[in-house]
């Protein structure tokens, strides 16, 4: 479980064609405190630490990221040289800063158009129609392992649009200062939404 709110930006090193793809992430944490088997989420996907750096060495850590995953999520994000926003598993405790992320990603979305307001950015994005039933106008989603505030909402066909401010700490402490248009990003719903809409399906059906 996550919060969304990023603590490092790492950079994918080396990849490894195996059985399944052998990432391996460059990070500033300290990796004396991460152990083996414990999950970080990279640009909001959860992946489990198989192997990392010594005590005291420049810290990296790698990952195995199956085939359904990488089909699953943005194009071109498991290559070589990529950043990708990382954050620890919450621990019991742990201030709850963002809202309640799982790293199980929903979707791919694309960045439709980025534009200044005053030091902030507004980034819109087109999701496709199904997701469109979780995406509220002042809801959270989670982009790239950010957790955000929805702004505004609008259903065009079979996609829907929405976009998101990015403050200037945002920017700097995140991959989201650097979006641009025909970039792909991943997408998480609010969990909550998640549940809701279950539940309105069987609601209908009764």
């Amino acid at each position: 479980m996550f919060t969304g709110i990023v603590t490092d930006i790492g950079r994918i090193a080396r990849v490894e064609q195996r059985g399944d793809t052998r990432v391996v992430v460059e990070t500033a944490y300290d990796m004396a405190d991460v152990d083996l088997g414990a999950s970080i989420a990279c640009s909001g996907v959860c992946l489990t630490v198989v192997d990392k750096s010594a005590a005291g060495a420049p810290g990296w850590f790698a990952v195995d990221v199956s085939g359904e995953t990488i089909a699953r999520t943005a194009q071109g994000q498991w290559t070589e040289g990529k950043p990708l926003n990382l954050e620890r598993a919450m621990k019991l405790g742990d201030e709850l800063g963002g809202h309640i992320v799982t790293g199980h990603i929903d979707g791919v979305a694309e960045v439709i158009g980025v534009c200044p307001e005053g030091d902030s950015k507004r980034i819109g994005f087109s999701v496709p129609g199904d997701l469109a039933p979780f995406m509220a106008s002042k809801g959270s989603v989670t982009v790239d392992g950010v957790s955000l505030t929805v702004n505004q909402v609008a259903d065009h066909g079979g996609t829907t649009h929405f976009s998101i401010n990015v403050i200037p700490h945002t920017q700097a402490m995140t991959t989201l200062g650097a979006l641009e248009a025909g970039q792909a990003v991943n997408i998480e719903i609010d969990v909550l939404a998640r549940y809701l809409r279950r539940m309105e399906h069987y609601r209908a059906k009764a």
